[in-house]
Protein backbone atom coordinates (compact mmCIF):
# COMPACT_ATOMS: atom_id res chain seq x y z
CA UNK A 1 0.00 0.00 0.00
CA UNK A 2 1.63 3.41 -1.05
CA UNK A 3 2.37 5.64 1.99
CA UNK A 4 0.04 8.67 2.70
CA UNK A 5 2.13 11.80 2.54
CA UNK A 6 1.69 14.59 4.83
CA UNK A 7 3.22 18.32 3.12
CA UNK A 8 4.15 20.83 6.04
CA UNK A 9 4.35 24.47 5.59
CA UNK A 10 5.87 26.41 8.42
CA UNK A 11 6.64 29.61 9.88
CA UNK A 12 9.46 28.16 11.83
CA UNK A 13 12.03 24.88 11.73
CA UNK A 14 14.79 24.55 14.50
CA UNK A 15 17.73 23.79 13.89
CA UNK A 16 17.91 26.58 11.19
CA UNK A 17 15.83 29.02 13.22
CA UNK A 18 15.90 29.46 17.47
CA UNK A 19 14.16 26.71 19.55
CA UNK A 20 10.59 27.84 20.24
CA UNK A 21 7.29 26.14 20.75
CA UNK A 22 6.76 26.90 16.89
CA UNK A 23 10.02 25.76 15.79
CA UNK A 24 10.39 22.81 17.80
CA UNK A 25 7.11 21.63 16.27
CA UNK A 26 7.83 22.12 12.98
CA UNK A 27 11.22 20.03 13.47
CA UNK A 28 10.02 17.06 15.29
CA UNK A 29 6.47 16.91 14.05
CA UNK A 30 7.41 15.64 10.75
CA UNK A 31 9.98 13.30 11.71
CA UNK A 32 7.13 11.96 14.02
CA UNK A 33 4.98 11.58 11.44
CA UNK A 34 7.50 9.87 9.23
CA UNK A 35 8.13 7.22 12.17
CA UNK A 36 4.46 6.63 11.38
CA UNK A 37 5.14 5.29 7.70
CA UNK A 38 4.02 8.56 6.07
CA UNK A 39 6.25 10.09 3.57
CA UNK A 40 6.55 13.79 4.39
CA UNK A 41 7.79 17.23 2.53
CA UNK A 42 8.69 19.75 4.70
CA UNK A 43 9.15 23.68 4.07
CA UNK A 44 9.71 26.73 5.41
CA UNK A 45 10.94 30.14 4.17
CA UNK A 46 14.41 31.01 3.94
CA UNK A 47 14.92 33.70 6.32
CA UNK A 48 18.21 36.13 5.71
CA UNK A 49 19.18 35.07 9.40
CA UNK A 50 19.76 31.11 8.06
CA UNK A 51 23.29 30.49 8.00
CA UNK A 52 23.60 28.37 4.77
CA UNK A 53 26.77 27.45 5.01
CA UNK A 54 26.76 25.57 8.54
CA UNK A 55 23.19 24.26 7.83
CA UNK A 56 24.47 23.20 4.56
CA UNK A 57 21.82 24.92 2.18
CA UNK A 58 22.32 24.18 -1.32
CA UNK A 59 20.13 25.21 -4.22
CA UNK A 60 18.22 22.92 -6.38
CA UNK A 61 18.51 24.66 -9.63
CA UNK A 62 15.83 21.99 -11.34
CA UNK A 63 13.36 23.80 -9.11
CA UNK A 64 14.14 27.14 -9.29
CA UNK A 65 14.29 29.73 -11.99
CA UNK A 66 10.21 30.27 -12.08
CA UNK A 67 9.05 33.93 -11.62
CA UNK A 68 5.73 34.52 -9.56
CA UNK A 69 3.82 38.15 -9.68
CA UNK A 70 2.67 39.61 -6.96
CA UNK A 71 1.13 43.49 -7.41
CA UNK A 72 2.73 43.71 -11.19
CA UNK A 73 5.93 42.77 -10.09
CA UNK A 74 8.01 39.97 -10.97
CA UNK A 75 9.61 38.08 -7.91
CA UNK A 76 12.29 35.31 -8.83
CA UNK A 77 11.38 31.74 -6.91
CA UNK A 78 14.71 30.22 -5.47
CA UNK A 79 14.27 26.58 -4.00
CA UNK A 80 17.09 25.13 -1.49
CA UNK A 81 17.71 22.16 0.28
CA UNK A 82 18.73 20.76 3.60
CA UNK A 83 19.30 17.78 5.60
CA UNK A 84 18.71 17.09 9.13
CA UNK A 85 20.81 13.88 9.03
CA UNK A 86 19.57 12.68 12.74
CA UNK A 87 16.15 13.25 11.27
CA UNK A 88 16.60 11.38 8.14
CA UNK A 89 14.59 14.65 6.33
CA UNK A 90 14.93 17.47 4.35
CA UNK A 91 13.63 20.61 4.29
CA UNK A 92 12.66 23.11 1.41
CA UNK A 93 13.37 26.71 1.47
CA UNK A 94 11.38 29.28 -0.59
CA UNK A 95 13.96 32.21 -1.06
CA UNK A 96 13.85 35.47 -3.13
CA UNK A 97 16.55 38.23 -2.69
CA UNK A 98 13.45 40.77 -2.58
CA UNK A 99 11.57 38.97 0.76
CA UNK A 100 14.04 36.85 2.51
CA UNK A 101 17.83 38.11 2.19
CA UNK A 102 17.08 40.26 5.21
CA UNK A 103 18.37 39.57 8.78
CA UNK A 104 14.84 39.78 10.53
CA UNK A 105 12.40 36.58 10.49
CA UNK A 106 9.13 39.00 9.98
CA UNK A 107 10.26 42.24 11.89
CA UNK A 108 13.96 44.43 12.30
CA UNK A 109 16.17 44.76 15.04
CA UNK A 110 13.94 47.26 16.72
CA UNK A 111 10.74 45.32 16.54
CA UNK A 112 9.19 47.06 13.82
CA UNK A 113 6.97 44.32 11.51
CA UNK A 114 8.46 44.57 7.41
CA UNK A 115 5.86 46.40 5.48
CA UNK A 116 5.76 43.71 2.92
CA UNK A 117 5.03 40.92 5.09
CA UNK A 118 1.61 40.18 3.27
CA UNK A 119 4.20 39.88 -0.08
CA UNK A 120 6.53 37.97 1.93
CA UNK A 121 3.27 35.55 2.55
CA UNK A 122 2.12 35.55 -0.68
CA UNK A 123 5.33 34.59 -1.89
CA UNK A 124 6.00 32.10 0.14
CA UNK A 125 2.06 30.51 -0.33
CA UNK A 126 2.50 30.14 -4.38
CA UNK A 127 6.15 29.37 -3.94
CA UNK A 128 5.29 26.23 -1.96
CA UNK A 129 2.37 24.80 -4.13
CA UNK A 130 4.37 25.50 -7.57
CA UNK A 131 7.51 23.49 -5.84
CA UNK A 132 4.94 20.74 -4.69
CA UNK A 133 3.83 20.75 -8.48
CA UNK A 134 7.45 20.82 -10.01
CA UNK A 135 8.30 17.80 -7.57
CA UNK A 136 5.10 15.69 -8.66
CA UNK A 137 4.39 14.81 -4.98
CA UNK A 138 0.94 14.63 -4.35
CA UNK A 139 -0.09 15.23 -0.34
CA UNK A 140 -2.96 13.56 0.93
CA UNK A 141 -2.90 16.32 4.17
CA UNK A 142 -1.23 19.94 4.19
CA UNK A 143 -0.43 21.13 7.66
CA UNK A 144 0.21 24.74 7.74
CA UNK A 145 1.97 26.10 10.68
CA UNK A 146 1.95 29.90 11.31
CA UNK A 147 0.30 33.08 9.73
CA UNK A 148 3.44 33.12 7.07
CA UNK A 149 1.74 29.88 6.03
CA UNK A 150 -1.71 31.17 6.32
CA UNK A 151 -2.58 31.61 2.61
CA UNK A 152 -1.41 27.86 1.59
CA UNK A 153 -5.09 26.47 2.32
CA UNK A 154 -6.57 29.73 -0.09
CA UNK A 155 -4.67 29.39 -2.69
CA UNK A 156 -4.76 25.61 -2.69
CA UNK A 157 -8.30 25.21 -2.28
CA UNK A 158 -9.53 28.28 -5.30
CA UNK A 159 -5.97 28.29 -7.61
CA UNK A 160 -4.72 24.95 -7.56
CA UNK A 161 -8.22 23.37 -6.80
CA UNK A 162 -8.25 21.61 -10.57
CA UNK A 163 -4.85 20.53 -10.34
CA UNK A 164 -5.43 16.80 -9.93
CA UNK A 165 -1.91 16.89 -7.49
CA UNK A 166 -3.80 18.92 -5.60
CA UNK A 167 -7.56 18.02 -5.80
CA UNK A 168 -8.25 15.85 -3.07
CA UNK A 169 -5.84 17.32 -0.86
CA UNK A 170 -7.35 17.98 2.85
CA UNK A 171 -5.75 21.01 4.51
CA UNK A 172 -5.09 21.59 8.21
CA UNK A 173 -4.18 24.88 10.20
CA UNK A 174 -2.51 25.54 12.92
CA UNK A 175 -2.95 28.35 15.30
CA UNK A 176 -0.10 30.30 17.26
CA UNK A 177 0.74 33.19 19.68
CA UNK A 178 2.27 34.78 16.51
CA UNK A 179 0.11 37.69 16.41
CA UNK A 180 1.32 40.64 14.51
CA UNK A 181 -0.09 44.32 16.23
CA UNK A 182 -0.84 46.06 12.60
CA UNK A 183 -2.74 45.38 9.57
CA UNK A 184 -1.77 44.64 6.35
CA UNK A 185 -1.47 46.89 3.95
CA UNK A 186 -5.46 48.04 2.46
CA UNK A 187 -4.70 46.52 -0.98
CA UNK A 188 -3.70 43.39 0.41
CA UNK A 189 -7.17 41.71 -0.90
CA UNK A 190 -6.44 43.18 -4.54
CA UNK A 191 -2.49 41.82 -4.33
CA UNK A 192 -3.80 38.20 -3.61
CA UNK A 193 -6.04 37.40 -6.63
CA UNK A 194 -5.01 35.50 -8.80
CA UNK A 195 -7.07 32.80 -11.56
CA UNK A 196 -9.54 30.79 -9.52
CA UNK A 197 -9.56 32.92 -6.29
CA UNK A 198 -13.22 34.55 -6.18
CA UNK A 199 -13.75 38.08 -4.77
CA UNK A 200 -16.29 36.84 -1.83
CA UNK A 201 -13.34 34.34 -0.64
CA UNK A 202 -11.50 37.58 -0.06
CA UNK A 203 -14.35 40.03 2.04
CA UNK A 204 -13.06 38.45 5.39
CA UNK A 205 -9.66 40.32 4.67
CA UNK A 206 -10.30 43.75 3.12
CA UNK A 207 -9.73 45.07 6.88
CA UNK A 208 -6.24 42.95 7.05
CA UNK A 209 -5.29 42.18 10.23
CA UNK A 210 -4.11 38.91 12.60
CA UNK A 211 -7.52 38.13 12.99
CA UNK A 212 -9.13 38.47 10.05
CA UNK A 213 -6.31 36.68 8.35
CA UNK A 214 -6.47 33.90 10.82
CA UNK A 215 -10.34 33.53 9.60
CA UNK A 216 -9.03 33.53 6.13
CA UNK A 217 -6.91 30.58 7.09
CA UNK A 218 -9.72 28.79 8.81
CA UNK A 219 -12.81 29.53 6.24
CA UNK A 220 -10.32 27.78 3.27
CA UNK A 221 -9.06 24.76 5.76
CA UNK A 222 -10.50 21.69 6.69
CA UNK A 223 -9.80 21.68 10.32
CA UNK A 224 -8.16 23.35 13.03
CA UNK A 225 -5.61 22.78 15.70
CA UNK A 226 -4.54 25.31 18.65
CA UNK A 227 -1.35 24.83 18.60
CA UNK A 228 -0.44 27.37 21.50
CA UNK A 229 -1.59 27.12 24.90
CA UNK A 230 -2.86 30.52 24.56
CA UNK A 231 -4.30 32.33 21.04
CA UNK A 232 -6.02 34.99 20.00
CA UNK A 233 -9.63 34.61 22.13
CA UNK A 234 -10.98 36.29 19.21
CA UNK A 235 -9.42 33.73 16.62
CA UNK A 236 -9.82 30.84 19.14
CA UNK A 237 -14.15 31.31 19.36
CA UNK A 238 -14.16 31.97 16.01
CA UNK A 239 -12.48 28.21 14.93
CA UNK A 240 -14.18 26.80 17.46
CA UNK A 241 -17.41 27.29 16.42
CA UNK A 242 -16.41 27.51 12.41
CA UNK A 243 -17.96 23.77 12.39
CA UNK A 244 -15.02 21.71 11.15
CA UNK A 245 -13.09 19.55 13.18
CA UNK A 246 -11.10 21.73 16.10
CA UNK A 247 -8.30 19.98 18.15
CA UNK A 248 -7.55 21.58 21.28
CA UNK A 249 -4.05 22.39 22.80
CA UNK A 250 -2.07 19.23 22.72
CA UNK A 251 1.51 19.36 24.91
CA UNK A 252 4.66 18.66 23.84
CA UNK A 253 4.37 14.78 25.17
CA UNK A 254 0.94 14.16 23.47
CA UNK A 255 1.31 16.13 20.21
CA UNK A 256 2.63 13.66 17.56
CA UNK A 257 0.23 11.01 18.70
CA UNK A 258 -2.66 13.77 18.90
CA UNK A 259 -1.86 14.86 15.54
CA UNK A 260 -1.04 11.88 13.68
CA UNK A 261 -5.00 10.47 14.96
CA UNK A 262 -6.19 13.82 13.82
CA UNK A 263 -4.69 13.45 10.08
CA UNK A 264 -6.87 10.30 10.31
CA UNK A 265 -10.00 11.66 11.33
CA UNK A 266 -9.79 14.31 8.37
CA UNK A 267 -8.35 12.07 5.66
CA UNK A 268 -11.11 9.81 6.11
CA UNK A 269 -14.15 12.13 5.89
CA UNK A 270 -13.46 11.37 2.11
CA UNK A 271 -13.78 7.84 2.42
CA UNK A 272 -16.56 7.79 4.62
CA UNK A 273 -18.96 10.22 2.16
CA UNK A 274 -17.69 7.95 -0.76
CA UNK A 275 -19.29 4.96 1.91
CA UNK A 276 -22.62 6.83 2.30
CA UNK A 277 -22.98 7.30 -1.80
Amino acid sequence: MEKQKVLFVSQEITPYLPETEMSLIGRNLPQGIQEKKREIRAFMPRYGCINERRNQLHEVIRLSGMNLIIDDTDHSLVIKVASIQSARMQVYFIDNEDFFQRKGIVCDKDGKYYADNDERAIFFARGVLETVKKLRWKPELVHCHGWISSLVPLYLKNAFKEDPLFSKSKVVYSIYNDEFPDSFPANFAKKLKVDGVMEEDLEVVKNPTFVNLSKLAINMSDAVIQGHSTINPEVEEYARNCGKPYLEYQTQDKYIDAYSDFYDVIMSQDADSSDKN
